[in-house]
């Protein structure tokens, strides 16, 4: 059964896109595999072009449907279960069992909370307890 982290920014005006890519560039370091699942094509250049700028000492190694990247970005699901799934759908993710890891980031506004209520109690219906980190 996967492992399930709701990062909720209740103070931090933070984006989406800036804490995945400072996630991802820590999960890096523990030499997992990030799959970054994101249906927006909007979002998925969001995502690109950030993790090009991010950290200006290093480069993250990432890719738009590069199954052999660090960091994959692409509106399918891996196929495999070592992957680290960031989900940046509006749904829970119902492949619970797929995965080792999925992550949430729910950003500081009314609307992207209420989309990470219903997500959190999706999966609390799947019998899974997810962690909540507050920040």
């Amino acid at each position: 059964m996967a492992k399930i982290s709701f990062y909720l920014f209740e103070k931090s005006p933070e984006r989406q896109v800036e804490s995945a890519c400072r996630l991802c560039r820590k999960i890096l370091r523990n030499a997992a595999k990030v799959w970054l699942h994101c249906p927006d094509v909007d979002m998925q250049q969001q995502l690109d072009e950030r993790l090009w700028s991010f950290d200006p000492t290093s480069f993250i190694a990432h890719g738009i449907d590069q199954i052999d990247a660090p960091i994959c970005i692409s509106s399918r699901l891996p196929e495999s279960l070592d992957w680290i799934v960031f989900n940046f759908n509006n749904q829970a993710l119902e492949q619970v069992t797929q995965f080792s890891h999925i992550i949430e980031i729910i950003e500081n506004a009314e609307s992207a909370k209420q989309i990470g209520r219903e997500k959190y109690k999706a999966y609390r219906r799947m019998g899974i307890s997810p962690q909540t980190f507050k920040l």
